[in-house]
């Protein structure tokens, strides 16, 4: 983020986050009950774990209250939703994709906001009169496992600036700025005109900045375009895509990229660029 706007607080996005969650949940089907063997399965050994680290690295009890603060400080910021997001939901993404066939998943992130404008092949996201940035062409086809093309597959799309700002979250920005849910068409296909987003930091004013500084770490997460591929009977895909060349890919805060999930742009001699990359979608 380089520009000189009122950057998106920690708070401010925690909130918007933690709004957003809630939303989606209220909406969401109800999945089954988890029962108590389960709970008392998990929980016992995630227990054990800060237990182990507590007596391997004789942890004090200074080191303990600092730590019950954080915590406290984390609820009290709003910034579940970030530090889970940042430090815990890689891991939770990677189980899941033992399982599953199709494209690679990636984390959901906190930025993701439903209910955006419905736009048919070919589409451009909406932007800003003056939007700024490198326009980048993005086109492809969504397919099954089987190969066979995916009519009217919608492939829920959000993204950075930029210079790194999404839209709901920083407040110089409009309503749905570079977000919108794209409709393949009959053969599966979709072309989506938008611009390359910027790599970004993620807020450091709250309670998640300051583990990431006291741990000196960075803050950084590498450029990427964020989708959510969907259609009938089928299994959502979500994911995110980066770009190749871009910085951070190497060492993302939030653990993220994948090999499988590089774009490789070309330049098309105008100033502008283009990338094509094909979905599979796995029976649900």
């Amino acid at each position: 983020m380089t520009a000189t706007h009122d950057s998106p607080t920690a708070a401010g996005s925690g909130d918007s986050a933690t709004k957003a969650f809630r939303a989606s949940r209220d909406s969401a089907s109800v999945g089954p009950a988890v029962s108590q063997e389960r709970v008392s399965e998990v929980v016992t050994h995630l227990l054990a774990g800060i237990h182990s680290t507590i007596r391997s690295k004789k942890v004090t009890y200074d080191e303990f209250q600092a730590a019950k603060q954080y915590l406290i400080d984390v609820g009290e910021g709003g910034e579940w939703p970030l530090i889970l997001d940042v430090f815990v939901e890689h891991v939770v993404e990677d189980v899941a994709a033992e399982a599953q066939d199709g494209t690679k998943g990636s984390i959901l992130g906190p930025y993701y906001l439903p209910g955006q404008v419905r736009l048919d092949t070919p589409a451009t996201l909406p932007r800003r009169a003056d939007e700024q940035g490198t326009e980048l062409l993005f086109a492809g086809q969504v397919r099954d496992t089987a190969g066979n093309p995916v009519p009217g597959a919608e492939l829920d799309v959000w993204q950075a600036d930029h210079e790194g700002y999404y839209s709901g979250f920083a407040p110089h920005l409009p309503d749905g700025n570079l977000r919108g849910v794209v409709v393949a068409d009959a053969q599966g296909k979709f072309e989506i005109h938008t611009i390359e987003p910027a790599a970004y930091q993620i807020p450091t004013d709250g309670p998640t900045g300051a583990l990431i500084e006291a741990a000196g770490w960075h803050p950084w997460r590498p450029a990427h375009l964020h989708l959510m591929v969907r259609a009938p009977e089928h299994r959502t895909i979500t994911t995110q895509l980066y770009f190749r060349g871009g910085e951070w890919l190497d060492s993302d805060v939030a653990s993220a990229t994948k090999p499988e999930l590089i774009l490789d742009p070309v330049d098309n001699g105008d100033g502008t660029r283009s990338v094509t990359y094909d979905f599979t979608l796995e029976p649900a």
